[in-house]
């Protein structure tokens, strides 16, 4: 099955050049805010945040009045990016230097120990420690409840990495903690993601807090198009029946550096026992014929002859084990393959890794692209990376139907995301006014390629009205983007065109989203107009430009006078000089296009005509209002229909009898299933 999207980049090598003081592209630009109090690095992956956080920690020490550095990162493995550096030897005026003590990622021992060792790194003298996200909580409740209180991190930098999981919600500890350090006053605070949004849409900080951050955006594809090596990134969905088991051996090739993530426990792809799913891929690969003693890895004999090292990440007895062997892999014959849970996703840094295999969806649009920065890591002879979805595509006889369409409608979100992502960004502007009258036409809307950012002129476009606006729309439109493409509301009317034209989702759903989501400007209409036509517009645009390079089947440049600048930004949608004008763009005219239906397309292709119709039915099933009595009522006129027609009857029928049979219908086989799911409680 080909991939869904297939990108290709320039390959400039612009983002992992230095400068005279060792920094990439995406450090220096972090380092030219770094007098600011509270600074947040928007990130990809591979792009150089730790190293970055090193630069911007060294300088709050030696010029900023900071006497500490706390580091924290989310799970221990990624604390090994954040270990002591060289950094003098390429042309910065000191070194990272962690102690092993305060290293409490590489500590062994259970978590009362590292918070003591926290504790004790707070009364010393010692400048910079790293820890987890678990192990600041606790320590810093500790230091709350012992009477020292929040004046404990007076001039203390601290870093959070993975910001993403902090969260405003009252419930979220390490939100909590983030307040009230910014509270003390004096702390300084570098938050670094990859993507300042959460899958269950809850906003990171309060807007009050926001506010006070300097943000330094670093787009996905400004990285990935200034590496020396990687040149292509495919992207494809494929489905199986039944066990995924039977089918993963069509897309894991084992010749490939792969990390194959299985679902978790409590998924419907899960088969109930993690151990034996780990065996099973196992199985489908070769024989394990030994265990290395120092690694933990597993050396596997594959049918074909050769030896596979394989890091094995699910089973617990070896967990251990195995993190310390992957600490030491360097070479690219070191590892083949890695399988994992919960693990080795964000800042688990493998470069060589070519596939990243994900089995089972994954509601979280944020995972998505964390597990496929797994694959985007620069190396040499590494020229294409792959992210492969494996999902159970829905079986229409299946009662259990409801829950694999709402998963497939994830599938569909991040689909849509992937193009915006890895999209080149664009900066829209209102079109002048063009009142001469002389009767010359006027030109076609331009797409300027020669900017580092494109720029698009839309007539009619609104201006924001706000710095608080104008802010969001430089760096928030990838994130936005994200909530908009995961909103339920949004979801349920894109997939019911002829009941919700676009008109209402582009301008009813998305401004409602828009004010939830952005409080402190809900009440300035102008701002929440300017920030919705600027969804729709990129969105639209881009769905245009990609429409319209698939249909010529271009190559990326055929005038060989094009400049760099044209034939970089030209790489991912396959743009020549003749793209550079488009016709006449209107925000009236962009507003009557579905956000959604270009990667619905894409996705139909891999998909049979009965799942996208029981994909319409399921989310039609979710407006219906009717009694229990009445539903019950209508199971033998049900029965005498399917009888005489042969087949259920139609929701979507223009007779209404047979329509509201359909509804009793679905309103049963709903009531059935969640039974079941009491009963399995």
């Amino acid at each position: 099955m080909p991939d869904f999207v297939t990108v290709e980049y320039g390959a400039t090598g612009a983002s992992k050049s230095t400068n005279d003081m060792g920094m990439r592209a995406m450090q220096s630009r972090a380092f030219d805010a770094r007098n600011s109090q509270y600074l947040l690095i928007k990130s990809p992956p591979a792009s150089g945040k730790s190293r970055a956080l090193m630069f911007l920690g060294l300088d709050k020490l030696a010029n900023q009045g900071i006497k500490k550095i706390i580091v924290a990162v989310p799970e221990r493995s990624i604390g090994n990016s954040f270990r002591s550096t060289n950094l003098t030897e390429h042309g910065f005026f000191a070194d990272w230097t962690v102690s092993p003590q305060n290293n409490l990622c590489d500590l062994i021992g259970g978590e009362g120990g590292k918070i003591n060792a926290f504790i004790r790194f707070m009364q010393s003298e010692d400048e910079i420690i790293v820890c987890t996200h678990s192990t600041l909580r606790h320590a810093f409740d500790r230091i709350m409840s012992d009477g020292q209180g929040i004046s404990a991190f007076h001039h203390c930098a601290l870093a959070i990495d993975e910001f993403h999981h902090v969260s405003a919600d009252a419930d979220n500890r390490l939100g909590e903690l983030i307040r009230a350090v910014m509270n003390e006053g004096s702390a300084h605070l570098i938050a670094m993601t990859g993507s300042y949004f959460r899958g269950d849409q809850v906003p990171v900080l309060r807007p009050e807090d926001e506010e006070k951050f300097t943000r330094v955006t670093y787009t996905y594809y400004e990285q990935l198009s200034g590496y020396e090596h990687l040149r292509t990134l495919g992207i494809g969905y494929h489905f199986y029946h039944g066990n995924y088991l039977t089918a993963i051996g069509e897309v894991l090739d084992p010749t490939k550096k792969t990390i194959i993530h299985i679902p978790n426990v409590n998924s419907q792809a899960a088969m109930g026992d993690k151990i034996k799913e780990m065996n099973g891929i196992l199985d489908v690969l070769g024989d394990v014929i030994e265990i290395d003693e120092v690694t933990g890895f597993q050396l596997l004999r594959t049918h074909g002859g050769n030896i596979l090292k394989i890091a094995d990440l699910v089973t617990p007895d070896t967990q251990q084990k195995v993190l310390s062997g992957l600490r030491d892999v360097e070479k690219k014959d070191d590892l083949d393959i890695v399988i994992a849970l919960g693990m080795a996703k964000e800042g688990f840094d493998w470069i060589w890794c070519e596939h990243a295999l994900t089995i089972g969806y994954r509601g979280s649009l944020t995972e998505v692209v964390q597990i496929i920065g797994r694959a985007t890591r620069d190396a040499p002879g590494k020229n294409h990376a792959q992210f492969t979805n494996l999902i159970a595509e829905p079986d229409t006889a299946d009662d259990l139907v409801r829950t694999a369409v709402n998963d497939m409608l994830k599938a569909i979100a991040c689909s849509l995301l992937m193009e915006q992502v890895l999209a080149p960004n664009f900066n829209f502007r209102t079109r002048p006014s063009d009142d001469r009258f002389d009767g010359v036409a006027r030109p076609a809307t331009r797409i300027d390629l020669l900017d580092a950012e494109p720029t698009i002129e839309i007539t009619g476009l609104k201006e924001p009205t706000s710095k608080r606006a104008v802010e969001i729309i430089q760096t928030d439109m990838t994130d936005l983007m994200a909530a908009v493409l995961q909103d339920s509301q949004v979801l349920r009317a894109s997939l019911i065109p002829d009941e919700f034209p676009a008109e209402t989702i582009n301008q009813h759903l998305i401004p409602d989203l828009i004010a939830r989501r952005y409080p402190d400007i809900a009440e300035n209409e102008d701002d929440v107009e300017a920030i919705r036509q600027n969804v729709v517009a990129r969105r639209a645009v881009l769905a245009q430009l990609t429409q319209a390079s698939r249909q010529e089947g271009l190559p990326a440049s055929e005038d060989g006078d094009a400049t760099d600048g044209q034939k970089a930004h030209a790489q991912l949608l396959k743009l020549t000089s003749k793209f550079v004008t488009m016709p006449e763009l209107s925000i009236d005219l962009i507003d009557q296009v579905n956000p959604f239906q270009q990667s619905y397309e894409i996705l139909s292709k891999a998909l049979g005509e009965s799942v996208l119709r029981r994909i319409h039915q399921t989310i039609a099933e979710t407006k219906i209002t009717i009694s229990e009595a009445e539903a019950l009522a209508q199971v033998p006129r049900i029965r005498a229909f399917k009888e005489q027609h042969g087949r259920d009857p139609n929701i979507n029928s223009a007779n209404p009898i047979e329509k509201r049979m359909a509804e009793a219908h679905a309103w049963i086989r709903a009531a059935a299933i969640r039974r079941q799911r009491e009963q399995a409680a």
